[in-house]
């Protein structure tokens, strides 16, 4: 069992993400190491690194030593937006001012922190654009409040479209510029937004590559706005979609078995 890239190297994944790469054999994700097959358990044991491992065994072949891709570390601020800005704060990094507030006592101190309009964000699990809401109101935060133990609020920044860079291993694969539809505030393509292959900002590609770097992260899609002259970056996406590469030409799977096989991821 087993599959090779140009170099012989055995090249194992256990989610699906490199499914058709291929120099890539999936395996699948078991609930429990014990359920694979002896084979595949072996093959696993066996390979040098584990490529999209989940969450759930990138923290324990982290723990035996075995190399993964992506990193340990981007698992664990996969799709948790309050680690993840604790992590920009503390590295120093430009980002929207935000605030975690708990429970209902920490909530109450919202209106005398932030000027309506300002943004609210359901802090974990939230993807696409689902889950962030303008709140222009008292109306409108208490009926944010009431979806979530857990209140994320962000500065609004008034901006009509947003960068997209993606960063695999450790270099920058595609960069793209996501506008907002008409009416709405947020530049997901999920919730309309059109992509523009317009040239990215020399200093917006080198922010989204030093924040990848500085925090550990080696496959991610940083999301990076300008306003008022400066970059902010808003967020990482370690589940980005594929559409910018689609609209760019580029081949998603052939990119991810080259740099497999030059031995950059």
């Amino acid at each position: 069992m087993g599959a090779a890239n140009s170099n012989g190297r055995q090249v194992i994944a256990l989610e699906g993400r490199l499914k058709g790469c291929r120099n890539v054999l999936t395996l699948g994700v078991q609930p429990d190491f014990s359920s694979y097959p002896p084979e595949a358990a072996e093959t696993i044991r066996r390979a040098e690194k584990i490529y999209y491992p989940s969450s759930f065994y990138a923290d324990l072949f982290h723990a035996a030593g075995k190399a993964t891709f992506p990193s340990c570390h981007t698992y664990r601020f996969a799709q948790d937006k309050i680690r993840q800005s604790a992590l920009f704060n503390l590295l120093r990094l430009p980002h929207p001012r935000t605030r975690v507030f708990f429970g209902r006592q920490g909530r109450v101190k919202i209106p005398s922190l932030f000027s309506y309009p300002f943004i609210a964000k359901i802090p974990r699990g939230s993807a696409m654009g689902r889950g962030v809401f303008l709140i222009r109101s008292p109306d409108e935060l208490a009926a944010y409040c009431r979806e979530t133990r857990i209140a994320y609020i962000q500065e609004y920044l008034p901006c009509d479209r947003d960068i997209r860079v993606v960063i695999i291993g450790d270099e920058i694969v595609h960069a793209y510029w996501r506008i907002a539809a008409p009416g709405e505030f947020r530049s997901n393509v999920a919730t309309g937004a059109a992509i523009s292959l317009a040239p990215v900002p020399a200093e917006a590609r080198e922010l989204a590559l030093t924040t990848a770097r500085r925090c550990g992260w080696n496959d991610v899609g940083i999301d990076i706005c300008v306003c008022r002259g400066r970059f902010f970056v808003l967020e990482a996406n370690m589940k980005y979609g594929r559409e910018g590469f689609r609209q760019a030409g580029i081949d998603y799977l052939q990119l991810m078995e080259r740099l497999i096989e030059d031995g950059k991821i």
